[in-house]
């Protein structure tokens, strides 16, 4: 039996500007940690036995994966597509749009539709990847969106949509 598996489909090429600009700044960062790891790596390479040498087993794979993270952001960073202007058309929902949902119980909450790589569920970043922002694509005020998984159907209404900063 094979371990391999399909890719994945691929991810939206948008990005807002300050998206962009952090995956810059994580770039550069990762450069200059890589430095550090470097120096590490062959201090604990210069202490002898290297099968044994938990510090030498951790730093190289410290190494691995800033690398594999240097490589992703150096071949995703040119396909990129900046999004910077707002649609001409602001009252539907768009790439780079705030939008208030209110759900059936009477409860708001706000999304950001953002590119794959800015996702963040901690300040409300929803992928334009993910099931509610493909749902929400083209949607007005007062519409309303189903949202099906294997458990249940959860239904929200358009309350609001900003392309402002929150």
């Amino acid at each position: 039996m094979s371990r391999w598996k399909p890719p994945g489909p691929k991810s939206s090429p948008y990005i807002t500007p300050e998206g962009y600009q952090s995956l810059e700044i994580e770039l550069r960062d990762l450069w200059t940690k890589r430095k550090e790891v470097t120096q590490a790596l062959s201090a604990a390479a210069a202490e002898g036995d290297r099968s044994e040498n938990a510090e030498y087993i951790y730093r190289k794979k410290e190494l691995r994966g800033i690398d594999r993270r240097i490589h992703y952001l150096q071949k995703r960073l040119p396909s990129l597509n900046i999004v910077s202007q707002p649609p001409d058309d602001q009252d539907r929902i768009f790439f780079s749009a705030w939008v208030t949902l209110e759900n059936e119980a009477g409860e708001e909450v706000t999304y950001r539709i953002v590119g794959a790589d800015e996702l963040n569920p901690k300040k409300h970043y929803i992928s334009l990847d993910s099931p509610l922002a493909r749902a929400l694509l083209k949607k007005t005020f007062d519409d309303a969106v189903a949202i099906k998984n294997e458990l249940k159907e959860t239904r929200y209404t358009v309350v609001d949509i900003n392309y402002g900063n929150r």
